[in-house]
């Protein structure tokens, strides 16, 4: 009864495997539960939410330019016009642009990005149930991984039950049939996972994404908010003055050269 052994090797393995991920899976959807309601999002919040601390800075550079406070250059540089930021936010670019007030926006962009106002508002987020924390990313995705381990492990195992050259009163097919269900245990706990945990983005929560898709109707108000709102969500493709475009297609330029360079 070799194969008996085995076989409870592969419940163990799979049971493990997939009680971690549905306890992930809970934790992660009890943190859901309630938040939102009442918040009102930033649009600085929105930006976040929708592509990080990097669209962050893309907003308050558009924002800062759009008021004539920050020129954005075609060339890829950005000179301070008013050195008066109007937020922690804006205070930090001004800031990363440096004394001179002069700087390419590649390294602006990085800089601003990485600030303490927009590490703060991260953290708010995070608090509020609306972005997704690195923590709890991670451990769903650990839990992902370990069933997926586990399934391989039924199957390596099933398959040295069948193949073991052992005397045994139970037929072949019902040993198979034996290893099926632990097999199914695990492809059914990755099924399910793959609906659950793919409404989460890598910035926003399944609240935070809510929040995100009434921007639109709540924003439609006034023309400057709706199109700072666009920008917020959709990035700086959503960009639609020419130079403006041309400031960030050069800087894009710019972060792709100097990371060919790294590599």
């Amino acid at each position: 009864m070799f194969w008996v052994l085995l076989l409870l090797l592969a419940w163990a393995a799979a049971g493990t495997a997939c009680t971690r991920l549905c306890l992930a899976a809970v934790h992660a959807a009890a943190d859901d539960v309630d938040a939102g309601h009442g918040h009102d999002l930033t649009l600085y919040e929105a930006a976040f939410l929708s592509g990080g601390p990097r669209r962050v800075a893309d907003l308050t550079l558009v924002s800062m330019a759009r008021q004539r406070r920050l020129l954005l250059a075609h060339t890829g540089w950005a000179t301070v016009v008013d050195p008066r930021g109007r937020d922690e936010i804006e205070r930090s670019v001004i800031g990363a642009i440096g004394p001179e007030g002069q700087s390419r926006i590649a390294p602006l962009r990085d800089a601003a990005a990485t600030a303490a106002p927009v590490r703060g508002l991260a953290d708010g987020l995070v608090r509020a149930g609306l972005a997704v924390p690195d923590g709890a990313r991670t451990t769903v995705a650990d839990a992902v991984r370990q069933v997926q381990i586990a399934a391989v492990v039924v199957l390596a195992l099933g398959a040295t039950a069948l193949l073991t050259p052992a005397p045994s009163d139970v037929p072949r097919h019902l040993i198979a049939v034996w290893f099926a269900l632990p097999l199914a245990l695990t492809l059914s706990c990755l099924a399910i996972a793959r609906i659950e945990v793919h409404p989460y983005s890598r910035w926003a929560s399944p609240a935070g994404q809510r929040l995100l898709g009434a921007l639109p109707r709540r924003a439609a108000g006034g023309d400057d908010r709706t199109y700072l709102t666009t920008v917020a969500v959709r990035g700086v493709s959503a960009v639609g003055e020419p130079d403006l475009r041309a400031a960030f297609a050069d800087r894009e330029q710019h972060w792709r050269t100097g990371h060919t360079r790294g590599a």
